[in-house]
């Protein structure tokens, strides 16, 4: 007999527990009975409301709740095969219990049988985790748990549902990113099993929105890290996994490796999220990276001390590699790049109070000055027990600020066609005077168009 509990729908945002409530309804009405299901489910009972709804309704073909719901709703299939239903401009999706077979290789190698009279404990075998499991009827508050999810939220347990959980290799960087968010520790057989598990024939795609999620979402990032590594799945990850190991020097980072000391730093990372989800994935992406070029260049002196000369120039290769096997996204690449190249400026900078002109230089270069701020920030916290002052990250974004490129790049005010206004024909004479333009704007030489007119009338008469 399924368990009645307090009401969670009460956790739920008003708009959305009145949307499951009225689909329920609908759905009883046709003769089909609609449960709550999966991370929705799972985010009321770890006590957190989530944005957006997943049901299974039970009793009704796939034509049939379409042509339910098509009464009230514009809806479409998203995966007739897989009997899932979306609402139009509603955060919900609705699907059929379902059993899946796996026939082939990679992700889509699946034979899927929809059965709208298969049990909820059978149906959810399909599933990955035990708290993805768990159903709730919002019309009797009826909790169907045939896994015991709930228990394993209760003892911040994550465990896997059954051997099926192998066929699909996303699952490993699954437990990564839940591990993270919701603080859960790997049931040792879960772990087991990832340890057999082969990263083969998974899109780039994929591997990306879990490691989105994780930056994006992760509380304890370490933690997902470190079950990544545990699971034996740095290796698939080979700019990472040299990190584990790679010496630093005790003095400055009595904390451990490079792996240990890039733990470190992502939790620092996301305990100052902005909540700008561009922002901090281009962050949480160069903080994970920023260390990338140690391994290549650490060396121990005559004098026993442990160093990595130019370890941020070389960090650019590895930082790419990487990237790479998640996202072609060259926007991405780009932003990300830059800040490993420069996360030890501010300190340098701060030591040498960097003129005007080479902080306009660094906006150029790094994109936006506030970002370059938190990367190195994360840095100098990931230490303990170190807890060194970072002065420098306030100083160098009030200069940034006066000079009006603390979060933009600092754009030329003279261009082509000012030089074709002055008569110029457009060639290859033109590259040479703009850039010279622009570094005397950077140096302060000028700072508008009209100035900025009468230094390129100077530099045309002294040609």
């Amino acid at each position: 007999m399924p368990e009645i509990l307090p009401n969670p729908l009460d956790s739920l945002p008003c708009e959305l527990s009145s949307l499951a409530v009225e689909l329920a309804k609908v759905t009883k009405i046709s003769g089909g009975r609609l449960l709550l299901v999966g991370g929705s489910v799972r985010d009321l009972y770890l006590g957190s409301s989530p944005s957006e709804i997943d049901c299974e309704v039970q009793g009704l073909s796939i034509d049939q709740l379409k042509s339910t719901l098509s009464k009230n709703y514009t809806c479409h299939e998203v995966g007739k095969a897989f009997g899932v239903l979306k609402l139009r401009n509603l955060p919900v999706e609705l699907s059929l219990p379902r059993t899946e077979i796996k026939t082939g290789s990679g992700h889509k190698g699946f034979s899927v049988d929809i059965d709208p009279d298969l049990p909820f404990s059978r149906s959810v075998q399909r599933r990955d985790f035990t708290i993805n499991a768990i159903g709730l009827d919002p019309l009797t508050n009826e909790l169907f748990d045939p896994t015991g999810g709930i228990a394993d939220i209760e003892k911040c347990l994550l465990r896997h549902i059954g051997p099926a959980f192998s066929e699909d290799p996303l699952r490993v960087l699954r437990a990564m990113q839940f591990i993270a968010r919701f603080n859960l520790k790997p049931h040792p057989q879960t772990l087991s099993l990832c340890k057999g598990i082969s990263m083969e024939n998974l899109p780039p795609e994929r591997l990306f929105e879990e490691w989105k999620k994780l930056l994006i979402k992760g509380n304890n990032l370490s933690a997902g890290l470190n079950f990544l590594k545990d699971c034996y799945w740095l290796k698939y990850f080979p700019e990472l996994h040299a990190l584990v190991g790679c010496k630093q020097e005790p003095e400055w980072h009595p904390e451990g490796d490079a792996w240990v000391h890039t733990l470190h730093c992502m939790d620092a990372f996301a305990r100052e999220r902005t909540g700008n989800e561009w922002e901090d994935l281009v962050v949480g992406f160069a903080v994970l990276c920023h260390d990338l070029g140690k391994p290549m260049t650490t060396v121990i002196g005559e004098d026993g001390r442990i160093r990595s000369p130019l370890h941020e120039p070389r960090g650019e290769q590895p930082t790419r590699a990487f990237l790479s096997r998640l996202s072609n996204q060259v926007e991405l690449h780009e932003q990300v790049v830059p800040l490993v190249r420069r996360h030890l400026t501010p300190r340098t900078f701060y030591k040498d109070q960097a003129s005007d002109g080479a902080i306009r230089r660094l906006a150029s270069v790094v994109k936006r000055i506030d970002r370059l701020v938190r990367v190195a920030a994360a840095d100098i916290a990931g230490r303990p027990p170190r807890n060194d002052e970072f002065p420098e990250g306030p100083w160098l974004l009030k200069r940034a600020e006066e000079l009006k490129v603390k979060d933009s790049v600092p754009k030329p005010i003279i261009l082509g066609r000012h030089l074709i206004q002055k008569g110029m024909k457009p060639g290859a004479d033109f590259g040479p005077i703009l850039k010279k333009c622009f570094e005397a704007q950077l140096d302060g030489t000028f700072d508008d168009l009209i100035s900025g007119l009468d230094f390129l009338e100077k530099q045309l008469s002294n040609n």
